[in-house]
């Protein structure tokens, strides 16, 4: 359900909600938030509520350090794992000066007004994710360690599959939340699991994926366990992926889903240090469905992006290189980009790629570009990028490449 700010109040009051989280994310992506009492919710509407944003990264510093968040009602969700009297609800926010200019490393703002670009030249995307997580026991100190929940494989059953309650949890955590998973299993490596959602509209789907790390991490250290989405937790395991899934329709019903994706992967390179922001990604790279080539093909998992079988509605390309450390706003933010300057161009797709590059020859191999297979690598193509400095703002770029 969608809330109007005054339907917000009256819920705050009517459910003796005591507490509300004003949320939003630094620049990579890690949620913050600051809690305001429900007499303080009419101000946080009408003015903003300011906080000091020197401590957080790409923020400012203490010469420049209010800056104020904006909560967005349509966002208003029950936190279900609060107490049950004095009830917590949170909202997302947007984030502005003081002078209420928009807050250039305000991410949400960016995927925002992606959209908005979108929509006036005639397109409409959806998004769907599926990330992965690895389950790590705890020791004596209430700290990870590095042994896993269990050593189950791919869409092993209980009890085999130790995970298989903590994704029950979690899956009707999320649905108390409004937020509606598709399917839930054991992934490849030992203690990994997936959990996919259903489409959505971007922003929203953003902003499950920033719920769903939140619920992941809560539930597990309920039940004694960390969760871990960094993409190559084990060296020698399967990595965590972030695979997004993107369809996009036009105003006017022409075809433009082959040329959508031509956009995505001829800007693939100048994204991939935003949709890879650490050392540790480019560990994952080549090794077990992790893509390094840019590719494409239907149903085949060793490609960079794949079309699943699926008809109608559900027709959709799935990116294969995100992982779970990328900051979701942005990565959807260029994707949308991307696709409508495929579009746009009417770029046509290179040619299918229905071989495995995981066991195909290196003559083969070599008709194939690659990813960038360094951070370092990842940032010269961001930092050369007319594409990159069009969308993203140079405060974030910096940031994300220590410029």
């Amino acid at each position: 359900m969608k809330y109007s700010k005054q339907e917000v109040i009256q819920y705050v009051k009517e459910e003796d909600v005591k507490f509300i989280r004003l949320a939003f994310c630094d620049v990579f992506g890690k949620q913050k938030n600051i809690s305001i009492m429900p007499e303080e919710l009419p101000r946080a509407f009408e003015y903003g509520i300011a906080f000091d944003a020197s401590a957080i990264a790409g923020f400012g510093d203490e010469l420049r350090s209010d800056l104020l968040l904006h909560p967005d009602p349509e966002t208003l969700m029950l936190l279900p794992w609060r107490p049950e009297h004095g009830k917590v609800v949170r909202m997302f926010c947007s984030i502005s000066y003081p002078d209420g200019r928009f807050f250039e490393c305000d991410t949400r703002t960016i995927l925002i007004n992606a959209v908005k670009a979108a929509k006036e030249k005639g397109y409409k995307f959806k998004f769907g994710a599926e990330q992965e997580f690895y389950l790590f026991k705890l020791n004596e100190n209430g700290e990870p360690t590095e042994e896993t929940y269990d050593n189950a494989g791919y869409m092993d059953i209980a009890p085999d599959d130790k995970g298989e309650n903590i994704r029950r949890e979690i899956c009707l955590m999320l649905e108390q939340m409004g937020i509606r998973p598709e399917s839930s299993h054991h992934e490849e490596g030992p203690g990994q699991n997936e959990i996919d959602f259903r489409y959505s509209s971007p922003v929203e789907a953003a902003d499950n994926a920033m719920t769903f790390q939140t619920v992941v991490k809560t539930v597990s250290k309920r039940n004694g366990l960390s969760a871990d989405f960094r993409a190559k937790p084990i060296a020698d395991k399967p990595g965590n992926g972030f695979h997004i899934n993107i369809s996009v329709k036009s105003d006017d019903e022409k075809e433009c889903m082959h040329h959508m994706i031509a956009g995505v992967l001829n800007k693939i390179k100048d994204m991939t240090a935003f949709l890879n922001p650490s050392e540790n990604s480019y560990e994952r790279f080549g090794h077990c469905k992790a893509p390094i080539y840019i590719s494409w093909s239907s149903e085949n998992r060793s490609q960079l992006v794949r079309i699943p079988a699926a008809v109608g509605e559900y027709r959709r390309a799935e990116l294969r290189s995100p992982d779970p450390t990328a900051n979701p706003y942005l990565a959807f933010a260029l994707m949308i980009y991307a696709g409508i300057y495929g579009i746009e161009n009417e770029l046509e797709l290179p040619y299918v790629a229905d071989l495995n590059l995981y066991t195909a020859k290196q003559e083969a191999l070599a008709e194939f570009d690659k990813l960038p297979e360094t951070l370092k690598a990842a940032c010269d193509y961001a930092c050369e990028s007319d594409f990159i400095r069009e969308y993203i703002p140079k405060a974030i770029l910096d940031i994300y490449c220590g410029k």
